[in-house]
């Protein structure tokens, strides 16, 4: 029996046969029994199903399996022969052409193929080789027949695209002729006379003025574009006085009222979201002028090398931008650097696999962009939308927004920033998005950070592929960041360009696993149909995203520091849930805590996320062992990936309880992030069923290199974290099931116990490692 007395929090209430805001089934969370510390290895507080207490007996378990990573084969020609060069050794050959032979597959051979296409349309190498084998022929022929085959029913597919297209055009434009003729015959229905303006349906002249409108709007930004690109910037009178800023959305969350989170998370505004709620009309023309400057500057920031940007780092692998350079190439712009902030400069290309659009969409929607960059966009608002663009798509689109940009740990201060976003399609294709910081149009008597234009160019590549080009410039206050944050901060890891690079590229492989329409070969386990996939990565994703979203030293998070020893103080804050099916209502315990460990990220990153090793740390599961169920791959390293844990047990409660993983890594940092779930609620998801009323808590590892190679200056990226990490460890517990209760000072004290003593087993366990 473990020491210390047990005592059970309240009973909550069935979830089950609640209305559509309920969440399936009843809620498996972290939970506590009761407030007493940890005496040796025991403590009373283990994951919990319904409230009740749960044991759980060790067992072994094997390695999970890792997926395969996908190969990309290039679109061919059409067609359902292979052409071979024919060879010989005839002498007039070299004075004439070489004549091509014909193939033509048996019809056997074309049936086999064609059934496995069906099947696989993208085969491996290894697939290929036994087809080949099978079958009589070449693995090049097999290849090249796949190719023709993918492209022929692309063509075909188009084909019926373009034959529907063109009978909704007659269509329309048979309405559009009677509608024509209708107007022409219009008479008012008072006098039988001709219809005027003023007489026509509300409808049409509300269509004929917004239209009006809009080319005035187009006219007059072209006007601007013309007339300031190229000269220098005015002195330009302060934005008008903020108007009230919007009433905060109230979703029935007690005690955090406010705008919405990343992940669905509910916050209090900010000070500069309280203090600015859009532009006023008068200054729209200033911002435009201040967009289009930017774009110029970040166009040629992209593309510019020596001596504006110079090498850098040990062996010269990274660059830098050379100051002087840059304010002799861009005189204008936002004016000088404020006194107390530092400039944070960067540059990072890389192609990912995503077309055009979808970036740019994902860029210029705010709610994509904040999923998608999750881990670094804490929050993140549209204020006021200057233009929509033209042509049916975002060109010439231009939003003022704010966001807070975060590293995963309560010891880096987030970076907040008020700024316009303006997106261009240029002469030669490619797509350009730029911010620029709008606070010195509307200055602030406390200036922690300035973003100089910032953005991405995106070219388009052959396969639906992308190539993006980021730069991220900005000037910073970094005084707070804390010492052993420090080398990572000045390294631009932790905000600069190859963050974001490297998280767009890893969420381009997750959105691509995501659209599959067939289980990957590398998929195990109790998934059997793509809806239950599609739902079960539905639903990491905003385990994910509420894990980041409540992880950071956000303006809006009251965190309490309890004791420790300096950077391992445990910080705790509280939130009440109400009325939200993603979360089991009642009192909800966070508790975080960040410290260094000499071992490398990728070492620290594979002993947290293997199940074999997870009884090692993991104090709730009493030591139990841990099976995989089911995996997803949703990238080509193998640790991006989506398992489905159950610990086993002899004990009946803990039947009922599930765990659900997703493993992320990528150049400049890893996530291992789980919660408890209850099997009928996984049940419901695993048949394809809608996720967001699945209750979770997550809790999790955010893992990052303690700094460049060699401890700082300028490392290459992939060879960051060969020395030491930063782990945060961060826990979300049900400490009691009724919102309106208090918070007892015993709880805060288990949950202290629980991260200490958690620390110290991954201390122990790593440094066991590193002996062996």
């Amino acid at each position: 029996m473990p020491v210390g007395i047990m005592i059970p929090a309240r009973q909550a209430p069935s979830m089950i046969g609640r209305n559509a805001g309920t969440s399936y089934g009843s809620s498996s969370v972290l939970s506590l029994s009761q407030p007493n510390l940890l005496e040796g290895q025991q403590i009373p507080l283990q994951y919990q199903h319904h409230n009740q207490l749960m044991e759980i007996a060790p067992t072994t378990t094997g390695e999970s399996e890792m997926p395969r990573a996908r190969e990309e084969d290039f679109e061919s020609k059409s067609g359902s022969e292979n052409i071979e060069v024919a060879s010989g050794d005839d002498q007039d050959q070299s004075q004439r052409p070489r004549k091509k032979r014909y193939h033509r597959h048996t019809q056997h051979q074309i049936q086999e193929m064609e059934a496995f296409f069906k099947e696989c349309p993208h085969p491996d190498d290894k697939q290929r080789k036994e087809l080949s084998r099978e079958l009589g022929l070449e693995p090049l022929q097999v290849k090249f027949w796949f190719q023709n085959k993918r492209t022929q029913m692309k063509n075909q597919h188009e084909r019926q695209e373009n034959n529907q297209l063109r009978a909704d055009n007659e269509r329309l434009r048979a309405e559009n002729l009677r509608y024509k003729e209708a107007l022409s015959n219009a008479s008012c229905p008072n006098c039988g006379g001709p219809a005027s303006l003023g007489e026509m349906s509300f409808d049409e002249h509300h269509l004929r003025i917004e239209n009006a409108r809009l080319r005035e709007e187009i006219d007059r930004i072209s006007g601007i574009a013309a007339k300031y690109v190229g000269k220098p910037m005015a002195s330009y009178p302060l934005l008008s006085p903020p108007v009230p800023a919007r009433p905060p959305l109230d979703l029935g969350v007690g005690g955090f009222g406010g705008q919405q989170g990343v992940g669905g998370e509910i916050f209090g505004p900010g000070e500069l979201m309280r203090s600015v709620s859009g532009a006023a009309e008068t200054d729209k023309p200033m911002v435009v002028e201040l967009a289009v400057a930017a774009m110029e500057e970040l166009i040629r920031m992209a593309q510019l090398n020596e001596p504006l940007w110079i090498p850098a780092g040990l062996d010269n692998a990274t660059e830098a931008l050379n100051e002087e350079e840059y304010v002799r190439t861009f005189p204008r712009g936002i004016g000088p650097r404020p006194f107390g902030l530092k400039s944070e400069a960067s540059r990072e290309t890389a192609v990912v696999i995503m077309n055009q659009m979808n970036v740019v969409e994902i860029l210029m929607d705010v709610n994509q962009w904040s999923n998608v960059f999750s881990g670094i966009v804490s929050r993140a608002m549209t204020l006021e939308v200057l233009s929509t663009g033209v042509a049916g798509n975002y060109n010439g689109a231009l939003q003022v927004m704010t966001a807070e940009f975060q590293v995963p740990s309560p010891l880096v201060p987030t970076r907040e920033s008020l700024f316009a976003r303006y997106c261009k399609q240029h002469a030669d294709g490619t797509w350009a998005v730029v911010d620029v910081s709008l606070d010195s149009l509307r200055p602030s008597p406390v200036l922690r950070c300035r973003r100089r234009p910032s953005g991405c160019l995106i070219q388009e590549m052959p396969n639906g592929y992308s190539k993006v080009t980021w730069v991220e410039h900005v000037e910073v206050d970094d005084r707070s960041v804390h010492s052993i944050y420090k080398p990572l901060v000045n390294s631009g890891l932790a905000f600069g360009a190859s963050r974001w690079v490297s998280t767009l590229d890893r969420q381009c492989e997750r959105l691509a696993s995501v659209m599959a329409s067939n289980i990957h070969s590398g998929d195990v386990g109790v998934i059997t149909t793509p809806e239950g996939r599609k739902s079960m990565l539905k639903l990491a994703e905003r385990m994910v995203m509420s894990f980041c979203g409540g992880v950071s030293a956000s303006t809006t998070h009251q965190w309490t520091t309890l004791s420790g020893s300096g950077a391992e103080d445990v910080r705790v804050m509280t939130r009440k849930s109400v009325d939200d099916p993603g979360r089991p209502p009642g009192i909800v315990l966070n508790a975080a805590t960040s410290f260094w460990l000499p071992v490398p990220p990728k070492r620290v990153f594979d002993f947290l996320r293997d199940e074999s090793s997870r009884s090692e740390w993991d104090i709730l599961s009493n030591g139990g062992g841990v099976q995989e169920m089911a995996h997803i791959a949703n990238g080509q390293d193998h640790g991006n990936c989506v398992s489905l844990l159950r610990v086993n047990s002899t004990n009946s409660n803990q039947s009922n309880m599930l765990i659900l993983q997703e493993s992320c890594t990528d150049a400049t940092g890893s996530y291992v992030i789980y919660a408890p779930v209850d099997v009928i609620a996984m049940n419901v998801v695993l048949n394809g069923g809608d996720p967001d009323y699945v209750a979770l808590l997550p809790s999790g590892f955010a893992i990052l290199p303690d700094g460049p190679c060699g401890g700082g200056g300028g490392g290459r990226a992939e060879e960051v974290g060969s020395g030491g990490s930063l782990l945060t460890v961060a826990f979300q517990i049900l400490v009691d099931s009724v919102p309106t209760a208090k918070l007892s000072l015993g709880s805060v004290a288990t949950v202290n116990s629980l991260i200490a003593c958690t620390v110290e087993r991954i201390k122990a366990s790593v440094a066991g490692e590193v002996a062996r």
